[in-house]
Parts: structure tokens; sequence; C-alpha cells
């Protein structure tokens, strides 16, 4: 037997209110009203406004008679007139939750640009509003998930481009092998592996798999050995990088490994985008949060581009970042591991001039 809609049931309750309340005043009225009428009568008599003793069980009967005939009348009508009106609010309800139902049929198809219309009940309407929200959700994931397959498909495109050259000219005998025509297909398969290791990273990162013990850590020695390790890597020609850190910074509540993933993309990024200058990692506290900063005077980010900085694959630079081998997945990694460890992080940048990305973390 299937079971009752909610249309029926809202149609049912109305109803079943309805008849109990006007049960209920008819039973009370036909025990309470005959009583109270008597008393009415002999109150009179003792007044000696007139004598009814003689007429008082037909005054009685008629009043009964009139009283059963007005009941049912008023049922007939009340019944009729609760039943419409149960009807037509049961349908106003369910109006914008058939629109609901339709509106979902057609985002499972795909048509991701439906809305639920605003609703006069209060409670419908914030249904229909966080349905939207959850819509546009969907959308934009939608959106997001044909632009990482584009993407993606563009990133694995080029170095694949790259090594089949090669090797279909090896196979034709067009070009002679050598030690540095190795290498360049090296250089590729090692591009398409960084690729595939950072997907595999921001996957996790984002579904909350990756291992994150939050204890104590004094920052000033990681950020000290990372200054000395990118130093040594920057040409002479490159960038100077330095410290500006107070040596009374207190400890972080923070995993000490993803800190110092965070730290290192953050500065191979800038190192990427800072031909000459100085790229500064500094941090201080404030309050109840230690505040981490890598400034750099590198080309700097458009304004309008400020928003795309944590996206997957986006670049300042495209060309530039390409040739130096970066993935575009990095900052995104990034977002993701501060966010695990409790914090935030936010970029600033003036084009020409240099960013500076900046996070925070709890103090232990």
């Amino acid at each position: 037997m299937p079971k009752p809609s909610l249309r029926t049931r809202l149609f049912l309750s109305h109803l079943l209110v309805m008849i109990v309340g006007l049960s209920s005043f008819v039973v009370i009225a036909k025990v309470s009203s005959p009583r109270m009428f008597i008393v009415r009568l002999e109150q009179l008599e003792k007044q000696g406004f007139f004598t009814v003793r003689t007429a008082r069980t037909y005054l009685v009967k008629g009043f009964e008679t009139a009283w059963n005939n007005s009941a049912i009348w008023s049922l007939i009508f009340g019944g009729t007139a609760a039943g419409f009106l149960s009807y037509w609010v049961s349908c106003r309800i369910m109006k914008p939750l058939n629109q609901m139902k339709d509106i979902t049929e057609k985002l499972a198809e795909g048509n991701l640009e439906e809305r639920m219309p605003e609703s006069d009940i209060p409670e419908l309407n914030q249904l229909g509003i966080s349905f939207n929200y959850m819509a546009g959700s969907l959308e934009n994931v939608e959106k997001r998930r044909r632009e990482l397959v584009s993407d993606l498909t563009h990133e694995l495109r080029t170095p694949l481009t790259v090594v089949r050259g090669y090797l279909e000219e090896l196979s034709n005998n067009s070009i002679e092998p050598s030690p540095e025509l190795y290498l360049k297909l090296v250089k590729e398969t090692r591009r398409l592996e960084r690729l595939i290791q950072d997907l595999q990273e921001l996957s996790k990162a984002e579904a909350g798999y990756v291992s994150i013990t939050l204890k104590p850590i004094n920052l000033i020695p990681l950020l000290t050995a990372l200054v000395e390790r990118f130093s040594d890597q920057i040409l002479d020609e490159g960038p100077s990088i330095k410290l500006d850190c107070p040596q009374n910074l207190p400890p972080v509540l923070a995993d000490s490994d993803r800190t110092e993933q965070i730290l290192v993309n953050l500065l191979g990024n800038a190192i990427c985008y800072t031909e000459k200058g100085t790229i500064t990692l500094k941090a201080w506290s404030d309050r109840n949060r230690v505040f981490i900063s890598v400034i750099d005077t590198g080309i700097g980010i458009k304004p309008e581009d400020l928003s795309y900085v944590f996206e997957r694959f986006w670049r300042a630079d495209k060309s530039r970042s390409r040739y130096s081998g970066g993935t575009g997945i990095g900052l995104a990694i990034t977002r993701r591991l501060v966010e695990l460890q409790g914090g935030n992080i936010e970029v600033t940048s003036e084009l020409g001039k240099g960013s500076t990305f900046t996070f925070s973390l709890s103090i232990a």
C-alpha cells in the first residue's frame, strides 16, 4: 500500500483538526446548553417575570430541536468551508515543494542554471534560498571540473607532444641520439611526474586525507634553515633572500612537515617570479596567532587576478612558470594545508612591484 503524500497528510491533518474542534463544540454544547437553559428559566421564575412550569418540557425540547438543526448545518457548512480551505492551504504549501522537485530533476539532467523562485512563506523561502545556494555550488563545482579537465589536458599535452616528437624523430633517424636529447626527454617526463604528484597531493588535501599532526613547534630553526637552503640555490644574479623574525617568536600549534611544505611552496613561487631584488621571509606574533609572510619584489599580480591566485593551474605569467617547471597547483595545495592546520592565507600584490603571501597559525 503506497504511503500518503505530503499534500494528503496536510489536507487530512487540517480536516482532523476541524472535526475535533467542531465535535468538541457540539458535544459540550449538547450536554451543557439544555441544563443552562433550564437554570435560566428557573431564575426568571424566581424573579417573578413569568411561570413556565407547564411549558418547560415543551421549551426544552424545542430548544434541543433547534440546537440539533443548527449544529447539523454548522457541521455541513463548516466542514465544507474547512475542506476547501485545507485543500487550498495544502496546495499552496506543496507548490514550491513541487517546483523544487521539478528543478531537482532538471539539475540531475545537467541543467544547473535552474533556481527556486521566491516564496511568501518564510520557512519555504529560506528552504528555497538554501536550495539555490546548493544549486549554485553544484554549478560552480561543475564549472571548475570542466576547467580542471581542460587545464589538465593542456598541461599534459605539452610534455607529451615534446616526448612524442623526439621519439618519432629518433625512430625515423631524423636526429641522432645524444646525452642532451635524453636529458630533454628526462626533463619532460619529470614534469609529468611532478604534475601527477601535485594532483595526488591536492586531491588528498582537499579530501582531508592528508595526515596532520598538530603539536607545539618552534618556527625559528625552520625559518632559518629554509632561508639558508634557498640562498644556496639562488644564482649570483638572482634575488637575495633574508629572514625578518624576532628571537622571542612564540611556538605555534602546527604540523612541522606540512608547515615546511607550505613555506617551500611560497618561497619557490617567489623565486620563480622574482628575477632581481629581495625575497623576505617575515614572521611576527599578534594576540593568539603567529603570522608568516613571504614578500618578494617580483612581477606582481594584477588586481583582477588576485581572486584566482589559489585556483588550480592559475599562473601570473604562464610562459615563465612553464619554463621554470611549475605545475600551477602549488598554491592550491598550500591554501589547503594552511586550512587543515586551522589557519588562513591571503595575498596582496602590486603589479610590477611584488607580492606578499601571508598565512597564520595558532600560538601553542
